[in-house]
């Protein structure tokens, strides 16, 4: 009996499992589309920019958003739901503010003439930072998903595997981030 309960222990969740193999799929698109931009870049014919500040301060805002998602799902699991509420609320904000920030980062460049039908340098910006947002989109829709299950009067069940699953995604996009600032900063 011992053996099939250590057994059923360390398998993985079916939709955890999936989850991995989609961020393995998305890192392997980044890491393509980042060497593309360093081979590409070693060709000549480039143009170097700056990044505005506000992308340090939606880097600020995604970083607080990971913090606040690990003590909502700590709080949760501590059956702490008050705080589990306002945690998850706080984390969805702040993803929304990031979101926001990226769009107002991406407008000034926007007008100071960095543009996607530019030069390569610049389509590779919005190529691979678009892409970004698009996931941290499908993030927020998943934080507005756990958002409502919070607040709503009944719960059916009380699982914390969906959320976990939901923190993983919002954690790596986190993680994503910061390997993209760093590697725009880095070749600016």
């Amino acid at each position: 009996m011992d053996t099939v309960m250590n057994s059923q222990r360390k398998r993985i969740h079916p939709h955890k499992f999936a989850l991995y193999l989609a961020i393995g799929s998305i890192v392997m698109m980044f890491a393509g589309l980042t060497s593309a931009y360093i081979v590409r870049q070693a060709q000549g014919n480039w143009v170097y920019f700056e990044m505005p500040i506000v992308f340090w301060v939606s880097t600020a805002s995604i970083l607080l958003s990971s913090v606040t998602m690990h003590l909502g799902l700590k709080a949760f699991k501590n059956r702490q739901i008050p705080r589990y509420k306002s945690l998850i609320t706080a984390t969805l904000l702040l993803g929304v503010l990031f979101t926001v920030l990226q769009y107002v980062g991406f407008t000034q460049l926007y007008s100071n003439n960095i543009r996607v039908d530019g030069n390569p340098s610049e389509s590779f910006l919005f190529i691979i930072a678009g892409l970004h947002l698009l996931h941290i989109l499908g993030g927020i829709i998943a934080l507005l998903i756990v958002f409502f299950r919070a607040f709503r009067k009944r719960v059916k069940v009380y699982n914390a595997t969906g959320l976990e699953i939901v923190a993983i995604y919002w954690h790596f996009v986190d993680v994503l981030w910061i390997y993209l600032f760093v590697f725009f900063l880095a070749n600016q």
